[in-house]
């Protein structure tokens, strides 16, 4: 059974390649791309920043911050709620017991409980921890939001194609505010669906048509030709233009005949030891998926695990749904450091906002976009650390208090990516990339 859940607006969607609005690239000039990287060398600490990788594991929904690393045990009986707390490797730091294998390795990794923002609404909500940049008007649930480029379609154009392996690749469907914008389809992330727990997983449409394969096709034209008919099923999915881009074609040739792709999807080979430890469901085996991605050249990965829109009878379905979660991001975390990689990998846990601190008649908790707990590891982020406070019900940030525009300026400047470089739109207007904000400073020690 799929692991790709319904929010309040009672939607489902394929997995699909979702390309966001907006048709045209815009340019970083030279300039600009050169002080990039002269400001990203001055930041290099054991990993270059342009050579720093992200994965980002999206809790869509709006997790709980109360259920997970910032749990209330004075507060009264409907704030609390029904879990108790358990010790962490940090002295004196007790997270939710809902959470036993990321308290055990939380020596690995940092938690802010500070950030807060005023959108009480998943897709104003989503836009902003997606982009960094507030709608310009209130958007409910439903809606699909692209009015900036996200994180990782940036950072795809700073970066482009390495090895035949696009920059942006999202597990197992794209958020929904997860696209390019105005950078156009060629920085859309590349959406890797279907089960990897399943025996015999194969990535849909990274294989060569059955007439490549058996050499009929003789030119880089005819190559094409046998492409069309697969890049048009995704065109009228997406039902945008910009997919006809020839550098889309480009990508796609490229994927389809890197032997350093067919390698990053054979997670079949990996031992069965490091499957068991992720977990042998949908989760573990997309964070171990993410976990080879990143490791043959990829970026920056998403990968998206919803169902955290607990309005009602929050605990029966907390019992379900954290454990895979808690198994298999500490697995990440830890199989990261082990391979030498947690230097190179920036980790990133966390959703739209929180759930509000009482209680509701449903037994659920409800949007609350004033407080909520956000994990980072890996790229010279400090470890077992915990940054800000909420106040004694978990209402609001109380202490070290951060924005979405401070987190996503750190997240640029651990990428190599200049948070106050200005982007184009096609008609010429310029763009900040992030309008404000600076780097949290407990993130770079």
């Amino acid at each position: 059974m799929s692991d790709i859940h319904l929010n309040c607006d009672g939607r489902g969607r394929r997995d699909f390649l979702r390309l966001g609005l907006g048709s045209a690239a815009a340019g970083i000039g030279l300039s600009q791309l050169m002080g990039l990287r002269a400001q990203a060398a001055e930041r290099a600490g054991k990993a270059r920043a342009e050579d720093v990788n992200c994965i980002l594991v999206w809790l869509d929904g709006g997790p709980t911050h109360h259920e997970s690393f910032d749990p209330k045990p004075d507060a009264p009986k409907e704030v609390r709620g029904d879990f108790g707390t358990i010790p962490t490797k940090i002295p004196g730091v007790h997270f939710s017991d809902c959470v036993p294998h990321l308290a055990s390795v939380a020596d690995k990794f940092t938690v802010i409980r500070s950030i807060c923002h005023k959108d009480p609404n998943h897709g104003g909500g989503n836009h902003y921890m997606m982009t960094g940049t507030p709608t310009p008007v209130p958007v409910n649930c439903g809606a699909f939001v692209s009015f900036h480029p996200s994180f990782g379609s940036v950072v795809s154009h700073a970066r482009g194609v390495r090895d035949g392996l696009p920059a942006y690749m999202s597990l197992p469907k794209q958020s929904r505010s997860g696209g390019p914008n105005f950078l156009g389809a060629e920085h859309a992330p590349f959406i890797v669906g279907g089960d990897p727990n399943k025996k015999g997983f194969r990535v849909r449409d990274v294989v060569l048509p059955k007439e490549v394969s058996e050499g009929r096709a003789k030119s880089r034209r005819e190559l094409r030709a046998s492409l069309d008919q697969l890049v048009r099923i995704h065109e009228k999915e997406a039902q945008d233009p910009t997919i006809a881009f020839d550098s889309y074609y480009q990508q796609g040739i490229d994927l389809i005949t890197s032997p350093t792709a067919q390698k990053a999807f054979d997670i079949e080979s990996e031992p069965d030891q490091v499957r068991d430890r992720f977990g042998r469901h949908q989760l573990g085996q997309r964070m171990l998926m993410t976990r080879r991605l990143v490791e043959a050249g990829v970026s920056f990965v998403t990968c998206y695990y919803g169902g955290w829109d607990h309005h009602r009878m929050i605990f029966d379905g907390l019992k379900k749904h954290i454990p895979p979660l808690d198994q298999s991001l500490a697995a990440l975390i830890t199989d990261l450091d082990e391979r030498g990689m947690l230097d190179s990998t920036l980790v990133i846990a966390l959703g739209e906002f929180g759930r509000t601190p009482k209680i509701n008649d449903r037994g659920g908790r409800d949007h609350w976009p004033h407080a909520m707990s956000v994990l980072l590891a890996g790229a010279g982020v400090p470890r077992g650390q915990i940054v800000g406070a909420t106040d004694h019900d978990g209402a609001y940030a109380s202490e070290n208090i951060y924005s979405p525009e401070d987190f996503a300026a750190s997240l640029y400047t651990k990428l190599g990516v200049d948070p106050k470089l200005v982007l184009h739109k096609r008609d010429g207007r310029p763009v900040r990339l992030v309008n404000g904000g600076q780097p949290i400073p407990e993130l770079f020690g």
